[in-house]
């Protein structure tokens, strides 16, 4: 069973092309490099992702949990009355309020990013592609995956082909 086709690019820009060139015929494109290249995200058709909004809900979260158990335990819990001052003395709850919004917008960022990205992932076909580790060094790839609905390995392939890589490798399930 065949999990995909992926093309060998030498360059960026070859690789910019390529994809421009396979999402007009393809859906399911994925492209890999090793380092970021200027427009290739939107390239693929990618849109905006959640992390910013997990990171901001994460950072209420902690800060709102930290203020309320802060608050609860000096009004309603276990109130004590230190030098006549009010229980609810909330300039004393801000820095540990302020520490806690740091720390659970930065887990929640963290733990969305990972599981919005689907990680970790400890198998992947492409790992099992000798040449795939070119892709972190010098090498760009783009990969059209087989459940693609245009998909068809033999006319699949020589549509890669014509986009003139270095090579067309196909992907073992």
């Amino acid at each position: 069973m065949i999990h995909s086709l992926l093309a060998e690019f030498a360059g960026p820009n070859e690789l910019l092309d390529a994809v421009r060139q396979a999402r007009r015929h393809y859906e399911e494109v994925d492209a890999y490099s090793p380092y970021a290249v200027d427009g290739l995200a939107e390239a693929l058709g990618m849109r905006r992702n959640r992390v910013p909004l997990i990171t901001l809900l994460g950072g209420l979260i902690g800060g709102g949990g930290v203020y309320f158990l802060e608050w609860y335990s000096a009004v309603i819990d276990y109130p004590i009355n230190s030098g006549g001052r009010p229980l609810n003395s909330w300039p004393v709850f801000i820095p540990p309020t302020f520490e806690l919004t740091i720390l659970g917008a930065a887990l929640a960022a963290f733990i969305g990013m990972l599981v919005l990205n689907g990680l970790p992932k400890l198998h992947h076909p492409l790992f099992n592609v000798p040449q795939f580790d070119l892709a972190s060094r010098n090498r760009f790839f783009l990969g059209i995956r087989a459940t693609d609905r245009r998909f068809d390995p033999t006319l699949t392939r020589q549509y890669l082909l014509g986009l003139d890589p270095l090579r067309v490798v196909e992907v073992p399930e």
